[in-house]
């Protein structure tokens, strides 16, 4: 397991992870610095608990915003393969309808 020390709001910090992840864990932990930063600079220190606290839920709530979003797109997606499905099942009647009227004109 690999170690990481990673820096939220001017404090270090050390936390482990997979070997590997090293790069993951310090970008996450940057993205989360940055919440914690404008927290305390809308909020001033209010101690890094509160900040951190702050920061987790300002990040859950991008999140639960995000799944929203996701949720919405992948109905549509839903929504859009089951038109496209019932236009080709129409488009294929209508190419054998003319195939059925163009063999029996060729007959004649």
């Amino acid at each position: 397991m690999a170690q990481v020390t990673v820096e939220v709001n001017g404090r270090p910090y050390a936390v482990g992870c997979e070997d590997g992840q090293e790069g993951h864990l310090t970008e996450l932990a940057r993205m989360f610095d940055q919440q914690v930063r404008h927290v305390a600079g809308d909020m001033g220190q209010l101690g890094d608990t509160r900040l951190f606290l702050m920061g987790a839920l300002l990040i859950a709530d991008e999140l639960s915003d995000a799944r929203s979003r996701l949720a919405a797109l992948q109905a549509e997606v839903g929504r859009l393969q089951s038109d496209r499905a019932r236009f080709e099942t129409r488009a294929v009647a209508a190419l054998e309808s003319a195939a059925q009227r163009i063999e029996r004109l060729a007959a004649e």
